[in-house]
């Protein structure tokens, strides 16, 4: 399959875009890949999860939190996070970040699917509401997700 994030399946999640490049549909549920487009201010609160996270940034620089410690990561650098471990990442700088996500295996780009809202391009803007909020925590345990706010 070739396709770019433009051509995917896109979904707003938290004020975040994320583009399903690669499904577990598409991928027997070995994995997931999905490009995010994280706005000035944007990013996950600290959360776990039972998959394994690897965190690819194109453009932009991002800090990431793991274990309590922050990393600001900008083009080039990759970030794994192992099942269990607290993390987040927040755009701190002043533009737009560019990042690439696999899991393994495949269920975030599910999770994704039950609490984002559909959207037709990586440059949309979805405001955060605090109905999102509670559909995002409600979610998470169904997806092996625990949100730590």
């Amino acid at each position: 399959m070739i396709r770019t994030a433009e051509q995917s399946e896109k979904v707003a999640v938290a004020g975040d875009v994320y583009a399903l490049l690669a499904t577990g549909e598409e991928t027997g549920g070995a994995y997931a890949l999905i490009e995010a487009r994280v706005p000035v201010g944007g990013g996950p609160p600290p959360h776990t999860q039972s998959d394994v996270e690897l965190f690819y940034v194109l453009e932009g620089e991002v800090t990431f939190t793991v274990s309590g410690e922050d990393v600001v990561a900008g083009p080039g650098v990759s970030v794994r996070v192992e099942p269990g471990v607290v993390h987040a990442f927040k755009n701190r700088s002043n533009a737009d970040v560019r990042m690439l996500i696999q899991t393994l295996p495949a269920g975030m780009d599910d999770y994704f699917r039950a609490v984002g809202e559909p959207v037709s391009s990586m440059a949309d803007d979805v405001p955060i509401t605090p109905e999102h909020i509670a559909k995002l925590k409600a979610a998470a345990p169904d997806y092996g997700i625990e949100i730590l706010v």
